[in-house]
């Protein structure tokens, strides 16, 4: 259960066998049905997660209902709405399983207690808000100079397995398009092909 988690963390920081049994103690394993939402807008995040298996989308639905997907997290990804959990306020945010998914979740006392536990902690988690705000930074950067056509492009080159996994209407919403204009860049690029 916890070796794709032990693989993840040992990218970016060693931690004895004994450490890591102290890092994972907190976390707790939670299973999620497709379509069950780990988070609603409204609702405070009262956890950090790593998803284990699955697949879940981030999304926030504007006051008309048109869904803006954040972000997809898939095995070895992690989920949360990191300002509402943060600082402990209401989230925009919603969180959906998009496939039968389990998770490790952390609260927020726990986490904060494992930094004084473990100051290696400290590090993985600043070191994964560094490649986080890169990533954020880089599709912010993409969704203002780039066209649709390009972004789709740039997507499935980047993540090539994870296209299959998620509907029409996930992806347009990721890439800020309609699920229709989506379907005529699928068929301009098959085309060209």
């Amino acid at each position: 259960m916890y070796s794709l988690f032990r693989e993840s963390i040992e990218k970016h920081i060693h931690l004895t066998d004994a450490e890591f049994e102290q890092f994972c103690a907190p976390f707790y394993l939670q299973q999620v049905k497709k379509k069950h939402m780990l988070l609603r807008a409204g609702e405070v995040c009262k956890f950090e997660g790593f998803v284990n298996k699955g697949c879940f989308r981030i999304y926030y639905l504007d006051e008309k209902g048109l869904e803006s997907v954040l972000y997809f997290a898939i095995e070895g990804w992690w989920i949360t709405d990191i300002d509402s959990f943060t600082n402990q306020t209401a989230s925009i945010l919603n969180i959906e399983a998009l496939e039968d998914s389990e998770v490790l979740l952390i609260t927020y006392p726990y986490k904060n207690a494992l930094y004084e536990e473990l100051p290696k902690v400290e590090k993985l988690y600043r070191i994964m808000t560094q490649k986080t705000h890169t990533a954020l930074q880089r599709r912010m950067i993409s969704s203002i100079s780039k066209t649709a056509d390009e972004r789709y492009l740039e997507f499935i080159a980047k993540y090539p397995f994870m296209e299959q996994r998620l509907s029409q209407q996930n992806l347009a919403g990721y890439l800020g398009i309609s699920p229709e204009f989506m379907s005529k860049i699928k068929k301009k690029i098959a085309r060209k092909r």
